[in-house]
């Protein structure tokens, strides 16, 4: 007579939310998920026929491994007549407390399309690029498993695909890295794509921060959506920002939960 329910125990099996780089099973379901999720998302650019998937596409992936990046370096390297950072990125498993991947990339101001960004601009591609570059390192078999390139969109040359490339109208040649940003401020709206709108002197979110943003994303009372929107946003915040999303994140579980307790 207990044969039935251990079949209906065995059938209920519990919807993965995350998932362990270490077993290839679950990663595999992430590459389903990813497919899905990027799509749906428009987190690609196509290139020369090819789709190459966006910086946002790579850290969703890493955050549903636990997996989050943590800039350790942007380093000034530029000269007189050209502006150039070198940044370094490193991975960080939020399981173990363990560095598992690390990038390195250089922006420069001398690329086809970016002879008139803003410094601050450069400084934050090269960022992004280093992003982009350490989860490259060690997912992009999981990329390539969704179906797209295992480069990021943002390490191509995007030769003659002018609509990616926005540079302002200059009033004058920026000819060393020291111009002011203040008598540029005008050209900086059109200088970057909006996600590289970032000031090189930022003070980003803290992985302690970032690692209790996640562990109050993954109470039940957050939605799937509204977890998916902060861990796509994760790695722009400021330390202001984080704390503020902290704060906000444990008010609004507070409420939930109250008003749960209050219904039952």
């Amino acid at each position: 007579m207990n044969q039935p329910n251990k079949e209906t125990k065995v059938q209920s099996k519990p919807k993965v939310e995350s998932y362990d780089i270490a077993k290839s099973d679950e990663t595999l379901h992430l590459a389903v998920d990813l497919a899905k999720f990027i799509k749906e998302n428009r987190l690609f650019q196509n290139i020369q026929g090819k789709e190459y998937v966006n910086v946002e596409g790579w850290q969703y992936a890493g955050s549903r491994l636990g997996i989050l990046p943590v800039v350790e370096h942007v380093v000034n390297i530029s000269t007189d007549d050209e502006i150039k950072y070198q940044a370094k990125v490193n991975l960080l498993d939020l399981r173990s407390q363990q560095i598992v991947g690390a990038g390195f990339a250089i922006c420069s101001n001398r690329e086809q399309g970016k002879k008139y960004y803003q410094e601050f601009a450069i400084a934050s591609m090269a960022q992004t690029r280093a992003i982009g570059k350490a989860y490259r390192n060690i997912l992009a078999w999981v990329i390539r498993a969704a179906g797209y390139e295992p480069t990021p969109s943002e390490e191509m040359d995007y030769g003659g695909n002018e609509q990616t490339a926005k540079p302002a109208v200059p009033t004058e040649k920026k000819a060393t890295m020291k111009s002011s940003t203040a008598a540029t401020a005008p050209q900086a709206k059109d200088a970057a794509p909006a996600e590289e709108e970032q000031s090189a002197s930022v003070r980003y979110a803290s992985a302690k921060q970032k690692e209790e943003i996640i562990r109050l994303l993954n109470n039940p009372t957050i939605t799937r959506q509204e977890k998916t929107k902060m861990l796509l946003n994760i790695n722009r915040f400021d330390e202001e920002r984080a704390a503020q999303a902290i704060e906000k994140l444990k008010k609004v579980i507070e409420d939930r939960e109250d008003g749960q307790s209050a219904a039952a």
